[in-house]
């Protein structure tokens, strides 16, 4: 199947860290990009990040830059979301989406629709 699969949420206090991971299968084979994108109830679907994969180019919500950090195993064919102090704000369900071939840059990485594959998602839920 043409999929992503993200694994790692859970329940994490504030001030802690989790990792994300997120594997493609099919064509759904990260060719250009990788975004995280967070969803929590009520509120509309918000990017996280987003990585350029040829260049290495990182892109991070105003939000999480500074504590999230997007990164990739190629042995593994795997991308990692690294959160680190995490806040009660930041619970939402998690999503990976891949970018096949449509070039962007900056704020025109953001866009939920551009990206042509998504994962089922993954809860993260953060205690105060």
């Amino acid at each position: 199947q043409d999929q992503l699969a993200e694994s790692g949420g859970g329940l994490v206090q504030a001030g802690g860290s989790l990792t994300l991971s997120c594997v493609p299968s099919g064509r759904a084979f990260i060719s250009y990009a990788l975004a995280w994108f967070r969803q929590a109830p009520g509120k509309e679907r918000e990017f996280v990040g987003a990585s350029i994969w040829s260049t290495r180019i990182t892109y991070y919500a105003d939000s999480v830059k500074e504590r999230f950090a997007i990164s990739r195993d190629n042995a593994k064919n795997t991308a990692y979301l690294q959160m680190n102090t995490l806040k009660p704000e930041d619970t939402a369900t998690y999503y990976c989406a891949s970018r096949v071939s449509r070039r962007c840059s900056g704020y025109g990485c953001y866009a939920a629709p551009d990206y042509d594959y998504w994962g089922q998602g993954t809860q993260v839920t953060v205690s105060s």
